[in-house]
Formats: C-alpha cells, sequence, structure tokens
C-alpha cells in the first residue's frame, strides 16, 4: 500500500519500487498484499509487474469491496462499501488482468458491507474458487460473529486486520474464533503505522498524502503519551540487540504459529531490519515481559476518526 498511498509521496521511481518487490523475493518474502482501491489500481498494476517473472514462487493476496468508479459509488452501501457479487466478479475479472496472473491466491473483502449479507459474499467468492480464478478467502476487519457466518458457506482461509503491540482488540473475540475454526491471521500494521519502530515522535510533522495527519492516536499529545510504551520496548531491544521495529513483529510471531504479520515498506534496508525479526527469538518470559510494560502504559487516541472506524470490526 505505502507504494501507492497513505504516507505521502514515494521517495523512489517505479523501477526501484519494482527492485524492492524483487528484493524481497530473494530475501525469502513469499506473500505479497495489494487490494483494487491501493492508488487506486496502480498498486495491483506495480505488483502484477514485479511478481510476474517470479509468479510460481509467491502468494499473491488482493481486496475488493470499495465502490470507487462512478456506476459502483451509485449502487454503493453504507461509507462506501460495494460487495455485490456483480461487483465482486468486475473486480476479480480487472484485478487479475493487472495482477498479470489467472489465479488470486487469496482473496479478501476489503470491509464488510453493511447492505450485503456477507452470507451472499461468501457464496460468490465462492463460485469464482469452483471457476478456479480464486484459490482461497478472506476477510478483513471483520468481527467473530460476521466470521463464523461467512465460514459456514465457505472456508475463510486469513483474516487481515489491525493487531500489534498497540492496538490488541483482536485478543478478545476474534483470536479465540479463528483458533477454534483454524483461519490465521494477517495483521496489518504490525509496526502501529511506524511508531513502533522509533521513527515516529511529538514533533514529526507529517506532509500531504499521509494519512497519519488525520489519525487521533498520531497528534502530537497522544504521540506523547505513547512513548511511555516505545521506551519500555526499547529496553528488551537493547537486551536482544535488536530495534524496537524488530522487537514488535517478533512479539507477533510469539503469538501464534499462524499470525503472519505484514509490515510494509518502501526501502530494501527497512526490509531487511524487518526480516531480522525472523531470527529473534523470544522466550515466553520475553513475550510476558513486553506484555507486563504494555499493561503499565494507556495508550491515547483511537487508531481512526469516526468516519473510518464506522467500516471496522463489522
Amino acid at each position: 500500500m505505502g507504494f501507492s498511498q497513505s504516507f505521502g509521496p514515494n521517495p523512489g521511481s517505479r523501477e526501484e519500487m519494482v527492485a524492492v518487490i524483487r528484493g524481497a523475493v530473494e530475501r525469502g518474502v513469499t506473500l505479497f498484499d495489494t487490494a483494487e482501491v491501493y492508488g487506486p489500481y496502480v498498486n495491483e498494476e506495480l505488483v502484477g509487474e514485479a511478481l510476474e517473472p517470479v509468479r510460481d514462487q509467491v502468494v499473491i493476496a488482493t481486496k475488493f469491496g470499495f465502490a470507487i468508479d462512478g456506476a459502483s459509488r451509485q449502487h454503493g452501501g453504507p461509507g462506501g462499501t460495494d460487495s455485490r457479487p456483480e461487483h465482486v466478479r468486475e473486480v476479480v475479472e480487472a484485478s487479475l488482468r493487472r495482477l498479470r496472473t489467472d489465479v488470486i491466491d487469496l482473496l479478501y473483502q476489503h470491509r464488510v458491507d453493511p447492505a450485503v449479507p456477507v452470507e451472499d459474499v461468501a457464496g460468490v467468492v465462492g463460485e469464482l474458487v469452483a471457476e478456479g480464478k480464486v484459490k482461497h478467502f478472506g476477510l478483513s476487519e471483520a468481527s467473530a460473529a460476521t466470521i463464523r457466518r461467512a465460514h459456514a458457506v465457505h472456508p475463510v482461509t486469513a483474516l487481515q486486520s489491525e493487531y500489534s503491540i498497540w492496538f490488541r482488540d483482536v485478543e478478545a473475540e476474534v483470536l479465540p474464533a479463528l483458533e477454534e475454526l483454524g483461519i490465521g491471521l494477517v495483521p496489518f500494521s504490525p509496526l502501529g503505522r511506524g511508531f513502533l519502530t522509533g521513527g515516529v515522535s511529538a514533533t514529526t510533522t507529517f506532509g500531504d498524502g499521509d494519512i497519519r495527519a488525520g489519525l487521533p492516536r498520531f497528534t502530537p499529545e497522544a504521540l506523547a503519551a505513547n512513548q511511555a510504551l516505545l521506551d519500555l520496548l526499547a529496553d528488551t531491544a537493547s537486551a536482544k540487540g535488536a530495534t524496537t521495529g524488530q522487537i514488535a513483529l517478533a512479539w507477533l510471531l510469539a503469538q501464534r504459529p499462524w499470525v503472519v504479520p505484514i509490515p510494509g515498506t518502501r526501502r530494501l534496508s527497512r526490509l531487511e531490519e524487518n526480516l531480522g525479526a525472523v531470527e529473534l527469538d523470544l522466550t515466553t518470559d520475553d513475550v510476558a515481559a513486553i506484555d507486563a510494560a504494555y499493561a503499565q502504559v494507556e495508550v491515547q487516541g483511537e487508531r481512526y476518526p469516526e468516519h473510518m472506524a464506522r467500516l471496522t470490526n463489522g
């Protein structure tokens, strides 16, 4: 996502972005996550170009569910969603072309559509699986109840939701449901949109096009209050000879074997730092110490403003 939106202008050329993606493959990364709405459209094109030569080595995930063009917006549901079965089919055909592939490995509903029963969504994705255009069905930011409803119609392979040391809402109801049903969790923003790397502070200013400028958790006041959590993480990082970002990723990897975080980056140097988290072996005591540190800090600021929050946990 970060190549095409949400974090301001990309610092590199298209050739450099393709090189970062291919560099990830060379370093053992196999899961690549995109969506039609990123850009929109251009991110899928970038991923398709970058991965075409190595398509048999990777898993490509993409998403449907937003009303992007005029006709879709006209029929769209609350909050700009559109998961009508006929629209899902249109999106999949377009995504296949942009991704330069004949099958989507993992297809997510990007946000639950209040206007379309999730059973209908699961049904059309099941048809696409039967037709060989999709391999696996996923949901994003869905509640435990919605996951169960969808899973009863067609098996849900993965849920993509925000999960990190400083946002743990999925632990109460969603994680137990996923464990019961055998569904994987793909945490997005596992580095807290950069905060958990130590690269953001109360004095940070966000440029044009940076989504964080409008997020309550990234106001100077919230960042100053939340610095206490980062300071506590830094103690563990120092003891392990690691960065705070690596500790944040290793903490997620230690939660469950079926938790697969997807840290975003736009630079090979950051990619290599992120991959270093795989080599960190956090013990049960380490995880307990991090959790104890988290319990000492009351994280300040909602993660989304109200108009965005309405599209979560549907």
